[in-house]
């Protein structure tokens, strides 16, 4: 007999998953909204950060392993350093299989940079 139990995993709901923010040019942002998207905008202010976001976000099915994206000019342990602050701000997020740890960009997170910077149509 197996000791292994089926759990349910939550969906996400669509609004779950919708912007958080108006576009600038709509209204002030609040500062819950400010401080989330600055903490986003500050994670993507180093040039290594924003190398391996870029990598992860384009990475074929949407997924990279570190081991694939590792290689942009500085120590692994710098690696991981940046690629826990990407985590912290709500970039990223993680899964460990096996010995390597597998990243994704987090859901809505494009969606809302895009969509605070979008101007608005009116």
């Amino acid at each position: 007999m197996s000791n292994l139990e089926v759990v349910d995993l939550p969906l996400l709901e669509p609004e779950a998953a919708a912007p958080c923010c108006p576009p600038l040019t709509s209204a002030p942002l609040s500062e819950e909204d400010s401080v989330r998207m600055a903490a986003m905008f500050k994670a993507l202010s180093d040039p290594v950060r924003l190398r391996l976001f870029s990598r992860v976000a384009s990475h074929a099915g949407g997924e990279a392993c570190v081991c694939d994206i590792q290689d942009v000019g500085v120590s692994q342990p710098t690696v991981s350093h940046h690629l826990k602050k990407l985590r912290e701000a709500g970039l990223l997020t993680s899964e460990r299989r096996g010995t390597w740890v597998y990243y994704r960009v987090a859901p809505s997170v494009l969606a809302s940079m895009a969509g605070m910077l979008a101007a608005a149509t009116g």
